[in-house]
């Protein structure tokens, strides 16, 4: 077996510092940068990045380094490689069938009449990835040499690196049948016409100089993919068994993180020909030894690759010491998963206080952290004694830290009963709503901010670097919303939005108005393709000093006789895109949230605002990955979001806003949480979701996006009115409302408008198809 390095990270973040990356990609698709000058600053990055890792002690030579480079998503990269592009898209491959650089954005973004693939969460994160379409038409073929070129890249300059792919198994899984598939076939039905062009694959990589190659398989921790673990852990056998034949291969470390392996996956993995496993032990135990283990590597995941919090290094130490009891022939330290869920280098937060600094470990840091663990496997603990005791110090200074613990926080929430998350029974409600609002049937809204052009961003960092005074700058917020009013009530639509251009993010705005919440200056995560956010820091118990978004509400609706939506992000969002305490239940934590959240409404109510959107994009994304954990979650999860909007008047009308969430899993707790209405993203799937819908019985407001913001398209009026049309027929238009999947933040003026203005036409043809009269 070649030798495995003592430590190693599963991934890193492949954005850049500065969102380097995302600049370029973005300044390629405007035309400001052609391919070549693209793929440059894509080689510097990983120069970059292999060069950092080799000064934060991983090895330039044995492996440790891994290359998880992506111009948009792993998932996609793998797709192009393997020939898996839809039928549409064929057009766009090279003379000799390859799929250029081109051909993969065009599938991520859609261009001309060819919708993109669809996009949905990665497990249970914020990260987003694009879903494969299957089918019996597709034909897999190795289509794209990036993986090899960029093993040779590294060879080139000195290093032997560990080439990152997704596996089959959770390819196939993570993939959706296509409308050419037998009844009954499903993607996985496909693993073995697959496993072929791996077979190359993994050749093409040692041919390039690969020694280890990375296979990422956390479908197998995963009872949330329409899969059983048997299935699961059949097919990942039957693939070692393929892919492990030849001697013309890196030797294979397969890695499993995002949650504890099932015990079929963990003997199927064990029995197998792999050299190497790596598997996620921040998420339940040591597992029990099982066959096979003696002639492998385990890669110990101890240091959390999902949170911020620097973790207790002596308890890490204690989890190695079980996983070398297991009997296998050498152990490892790594991550529980990839950093590419946490930002880079703590050392670029100036602005966070020191204490809390002392508390944290972002990517590099982690780094750091699999190096001394690592060292002290090989030497001793005694040999890291001092590193060790340093981080059961910064532990115990947070617990005693204050602000962690607020009496009024945990003597409010403790008082809580039943009825503060009751409201009256929904009928109820939507009667005296209909009176209040007297809107069309098929209202048309947005979900909530308009685009943020440059102009914003420079006056927000102008107000921030202290060039601009409060005055001033509250005076170009409120000509900005003056203007959004105005053009949404010449476009027509009939529930208006204030537009947010006050707000940077739509967690972050709300963690830098309470308190218990830090953020960062450089944090940026990858959320999706270029698009990267800032996480903020969840440390201590949470109160809301002042109102926070009652002055710019109650501004936008003084400017109009149409209701104005006053906009809030839900507890769980907030939890779901913030790093967060570890120190307590998260359902403690949110109901904080959502009390802090329940006084913005009541101070909303007193402005004058009939509509309160409080989002929560996020709530299918904590889901846990077992089904026996998630009743729990769904309970607290709900309760907090009924604990902020129950204490609303029976007049004052809660929507709520769900996007890429796979509505049909979390069916039953979306209809729980007794939102008034419920946005949700169903452009890119052609509206697969309303069927699902009407399925369920769902009873509530309903509004299914008819428009795709993530992608540049803007879709014609026909293709709207097909989606309301299906809606119309399958759904009581009574409750059925018309708006696009999501917020409009990231897309240009122009081709919001048109969208928006084509939204408005189809609701109005739609709506006369119907009859005024419903």
């Amino acid at each position: 077996m070649t030798a495995f390095p003592a430590g190693t990270i599963l991934g890193y973040p492949r954005i850049g510092r500065r969102r380097e990356l995302k600049r370029a990609v973005e300044a390629h698709w405007s035309g400001a940068l052609d391919e070549a000058g693209l793929e440059s600053v894509a080689a510097d990055l990983r120069r970059t990045t292999r060069a950092r890792l080799a000064d934060l002690g991983l090895g330039r030579d044995d492996s440790s380094i891994p290359e998880t480079f992506s111009f948009y998503d792993q998932v996609l990269d793998v797709a192009a490689a393997v020939g898996a592009l839809p039928e549409r898209f064929a057009h766009l491959r090279a003379e000799d069938g390859s799929v250029p650089l081109s051909a993969l954005f065009a599938a991520a973004r859609g261009v001309g009449e060819a919708a993109p693939l669809e996009m949905t969460k990665w497990f249970d994160t914020n990260y987003h990835y694009l879903v494969p379409e299957i089918g019996p038409e597709t034909r897999f073929a190795l289509s794209s040499d990036r993986f090899a070129r960029q093993v040779a890249e590294s060879v080139a300059d000195g290093y032997v690196t560990r080439p990152v792919l997704v596996g089959p198994v959770t390819f196939l899984a993570l993939a959706k049948g296509t409308d050419a598939a037998a009844p009954g076939a499903r993607p996985l039905d496909r693993l073995d016409d697959l496993l072929l062009v791996y077979v190359e694959l993994l050749a093409a990589l040692r041919a390039a100089g690969a020694q280890w190659v990375q296979i990422d398989e956390p479908a197998l921790v995963s009872q949330s993919l329409g899969y059983s673990d048997d299935e699961l852990a059949t097919a990942a056998a039957r693939a070692l068994d393929v892919l492990t034949v030849s001697d013309d291969r890196p030797a294979i470390l397969v890695a499993a993180g995002y949650g504890a392996l099932s015990a079929p996956a963990w003997r199927a993995l064990a029995a197998s020909a792999a050299e190497g496993l790596a598997i996620d032990l921040t998420r339940g135990g040591v597992p029990s030894p099982v066959a096979g283990l003696d002639g492998k590597v385990i890669v110990a995941g101890v240091v959390d690759g999902r949170n911020v919090w620097r973790g207790d290094l002596a308890g890490a130490a204690d989890v190695l010491d079980a996983v070398g009891g297991l009997g296998a022939a050498a152990v490892a330290v790594g991550t529980s998963t990839s950093l590419q869920h946490v930002p880079h280098d703590l050392a670029d937060e100036p602005d966070l206080d020191p204490r809390l600094v002392s508390w944290l470990a972002f990517a590099d840091q982690k780094v750091s952290q699999v190096t001394t663990l690592a060292r002290g496997l090989a030497d001793g603990r005694d040999a890291i004694a001092g590193e060790l005791d340093a981080a059961t110090a910064a532990l115990a200074d947070r617990r005693s830290a204050p602000g962690v613990r607020d009496g009024a926080v945990r003597a409010r929430a403790g008082a809580l009963t039943p009825a503060d998350r009751s409201r009256t029974p929904f009928e109820v409600r939507a009667a005296a709503q209909d009176a209040v609002l007297g809107l069309p049937a098929l209202p048309t809204t947005t979900i909530g901010s308009f685009p943020q052009t440059a102009e914003i961003r420079r006056a927000r960092a102008r107000a921030t670097r202290g060039e601009i005074d409060e005055a001033t700058y509250e005076g170009f917020l409120r000509d900005e919303i003056a203007r959004v009013i105005a053009l949404q009530e010449d476009i027509g639509l009939d529930v208006l939005v204030h537009g947010e251009p006050e707000r940077n993010d739509m967690v972050q705005y709300f963690a830098e108005n309470l308190d218990g919440f830090a953020v960062t200056r450089n944090g940026w995560v990858q959320s999706y393709g270029s698009r990267a956010t800032r996480p903020s820091i969840l440390w201590g118990d949470v109160s809301r000093p002042a109102p926070i978004t009652v002055p710019w509400a109650a501004y936008a609706q003084s400017l109009s006789a149409a209701p104005v939506k006053g906009m809030l992000t839900g507890p769980v969002t907030i939890l779901a895109w913030s790093f967060v305490r570890d120190d307590q239940p998260l359902g403690e934590t949110a109901d904080q949230v959502a009390l802090a959240l329940r006084d913005e409404i009541a101070d909303l109510e007193r402005a004058g605002i009939a509509i309160v959107q409080v989002d929560e994009p996020a709530l299918r994304e904590l889901l846990p990955l077992r089904t026996a954990d998630q009743p729990a979650y769904l309970d607290w999860s709900v309760g907090s979001f009924r604990l902020a909007t129950a204490g609303a008047a029976d007049e004052t009308q809660i929507h709520t806003h769900l996007c890429y969430s796979e509505f049909g899993v979390v069916i039953d707790a979306i209809a729980a949480l007794d939102a008034d209405v419920t946005s949700i993203e169903a452009a890119r799937s052609r509206g697969e979701v309303i069927s699902e819908v009407a399925a369920s019985g769902f009873a509530h407001g309903i509004g299914p996006g008819v428009y795709d913001i993530h992608s540049p398209r803007v879709p014609s009026v026909d293709e709207v009115s097909s989606l309301l049309e299906r809606a119309v027929a399958e759904l009581d238009v009574r409750r059925l409302w018309v708006n696009p999947d999501c917020g409009l933040k990231t897309r240009g003026y122009d081709e919001t408008v048109a969208s928006l203005r084509h939204i408005v036409a189809a609701a109005r043809a739609v709506r006369a198809e119907v009859g005024a009269g419903v």
